[in-house]
C-alpha cells in the first residue's frame, strides 16, 4: 500500500472502527439492502463475488456469504479482524484495491458499497478497467459513488482523519461505460446520515 491517501484510510477506520458501526446504525433509509437483493437475484448459487471494502462484516457481507463464494477485501486491519469473527465463511485480503491484481476472468460479480468515495477520482477510471478485467463475461459490477464534485478532501470524520473524493454522476457513468461495460441501473438516493442528507449514486452494470 503506496499510496499516503490510501494509508490515511485504513488507519482511520483502523481507530475509528467502533464509533463508525455506531454512526452507520444510526441511518435507517439506506438503500444499500435493496441493491444487494438485486445482485443476489441476478446471480446463480456459489457464483465468486468480491467485496471491495468489506469492512468489519457487515450485513452486505453476512447475506452475500451465504449464498456465494466472497473473497472481502479490504485496507483495515481491524475491519478485517472483526470480518474474520462475523463472517468466517468468506475469504480475506489485505490490500490496495487499486492495486489489487486477481486472474483474469475468474470473478462473477464484484461489489463496493459506500467504499469509492475513498478512492482518489483519478484512480477510478483504471479501476473500473481493472474490474472489468477480473470478471468473467456477462460477469456484473454494483458499486456506490459519490455524487459531488470532490477533488480530494481530507479532514476529520469520525474523530480519525481520512480522505474522499468524486465525480459527479455523469462522470462517473462514463467512466464505468468507457471501461466496458454495460449499465443496467443507474440511479441516485438520498440517505439521512446523522451529519444531515447525502446523495450517492448507485450503477449496476454487466460485462
Amino acid at each position: 500500500m503506496t499510496d499516503e491517501r490510501a494509508q490515511l484510510v485504513a488507519a482511520g477506520y483502523d481507530a475509528m472502527i467502533d464509533t463508525w458501526e455506531s454512526w452507520k446504525a444510526q441511518i435507517t433509509d439506506d438503500t444499500r439492502q435493496e441493491w444487494c437483493e438485486e445482485l443476489i437475484r441476478r446471480l446463480a448459487p456459489g457464483s465468486a463475488v468480491v467485496e471491495l471494502g468489506c469492512g468489519g462484516g457487515t450485513e452486505e457481507t453476512q447475506r452475500l456469504a451465504g449464498c456465494f463464494r466472497v473473497t472481502g477485501v479490504d485496507l483495515s486491519i481491524e475491519q478485517l479482524t472483526r470480518a474474520r469473527r462475523r463472517v468466517p465463511a468468506a475469504a480475506y485480503l489485505h490490500a490496495d484495491f487499486t492495486e489489487l491484481e486477481l486472474e483474469p476472468a475468474t470473478v462473477d460479480a464484484v461489489a463496493a458499497f459506500y467504499v469509492l468515495n475513498h478512492v482518489p477520482r483519478e484512480l477510478l477510471a483504471s479501476l473500473f478497467v481493472r474490474v472489468h478485467g477480473w470478471l468473467r463475461t456477462g460477469g456484473l459490477l454494483l458499486t456506490t459513488l459519490g455524487a459531488s464534485d470532490i477533488e480530494g478532501w481530507t479532514g476529520d470524520f469520525l474523530g480519525a482523519p481520512s480522505y474522499f473524493s468524486s465525480f459527479r454522476p455523469v462522470t462517473n457513468t462514463r467512466l464505468v461505460v468507457e471501461a466496458g461495460f454495460d449499465v443496467l441501473r443507474d440511479e441516485l438516493a438520498t440517505i439521512q446520515e446523522p451529519d444531515g442528507p447525502v446523495t450517492f449514486q448507485w450503477i449496476l452494470a454487466r460485462k
